[in-house]
């Protein structure tokens, strides 16, 4: 008989405790909730997305290419 072992991400976790019904009916976004500790301008800033990756001179191609299993 195989043995089975037990993993660790179903194990209970007392410092993570799974959030009920009542948790998330008082959840609130971080925008709100940050803005009554460190003011809007404070929250806005860290909240700001980044303007992303720039876009390169020499963009690479998607290319899908299927050969036969004989070819290989």
């Amino acid at each position: 008989m195989a043995k089975v072992f037990e993993r660790a991400a179903s194990r209970p976790d007392e410092d993570n405790p799974e959030w009920t019904a009542e948790h998330f009916a008082r959840a609130r976004p971080a925008s709100k909730l940050l803005s009554t500790y460190i003011g809007e301008e404070a929250t806005r800033e860290l909240l700001r997305r980044s303007p992303g990756r720039p876009i390169q001179e020499k963009r690479k191609v998607n290319q899908t290419l299927r050969l036969d299993a004989d070819v290989l």
